[in-house]
């Protein structure tokens, strides 16, 4: 199966960095709610993504992201004033690294690998910068170049057309079931980190193998 793949390509958030280390900035302004608002948070971020991309209404994960804290805020009866708010946002730049995926991306050194994501390329550039993993990437691949979201093929089709690989060539990444998922369904070989032991999602189509862990990609049987 490795002997296959040319390239990695990875998802950001949920994948490499953590959505959920904003636990810790949300929980010092709002004591005793932050688990809560971080959760909330992320799950309307997402669902934002997939809203937009069906109405044709695209505004950048950045846009999103902040849309997506105003509702969770709202809805969880926390006023948010508007430090409060931009503290809050410059999280996504700061993102914890998964120490499985550090020691991953370590061992995969030698291979051709990218960011495939919702990010904006700022964002993109400045958490894998704050986290000291810009060399490891040949390529920051964003959604914001075909303005919309995963899982639509186009997203995936920006990696191919930039690593200049077939799509059984390139191994893609993710810890959402449903972005594995699609790009399993657009001819990746794809695979899903599987953390939290998760259900996989009923979608018609799965990945080639489930891991608990990114480094476990090292181990796989050629």
């Amino acid at each position: 199966m490795r002997t296959q793949i040319e390239a990695w390509v990875f998802d950001a958030y949920g994948t490499l960095f953590d959505p959920y280390s904003v636990q810790g900035k949300a929980e010092s302004i709002f004591p005793g709610r932050g688990e809560a608002l971080g959760r909330l948070w992320r799950a309307r971020q997402l669902e934002y993504t997939w809203l937009r991309a069906l109405m044709n209404r695209y505004a950048d994960f950045w846009q999103v992201t902040r849309e997506a804290l105003v509702y969770a805020c709202l809805s969880l009866g926390l006023h948010c004033n508007e430090t409060q708010q931009e503290e809050l946002m410059s999280e996504y730049l700061r993102l914890a690294v998964y120490p499985d995926a550090r020691v991953g991306l370590e061992a995969l050194a030698s291979r051709r690998l990218a960011i495939l994501s919702n990010g904006t390329p700022r964002v993109l550039e400045a958490v894998v910068a704050y986290t000291g993993l810009k060399h490891r990437f040949e390529a920051l691949l964003s959604v914001d170049a075909v303005k919309t979201y995963k899982p639509n093929p186009i997203v995936y089709q920006l990696a191919a057309d930039s690593l200049n690989l077939e799509k059984s060539q390139i191994g893609f990444v993710s810890s959402n079931y449903w972005d594995a998922a699609g790009a399993a369904a657009f001819g990746f070989t794809a695979f899903w980190i599987n953390r939290a032991g998760a259900t996989p999602d009923e979608l018609g189509t799965a990945p080639a193998a489930v891991l608990t862990r990114l480094d476990e990609l090292t181990s796989l049987p050629s």
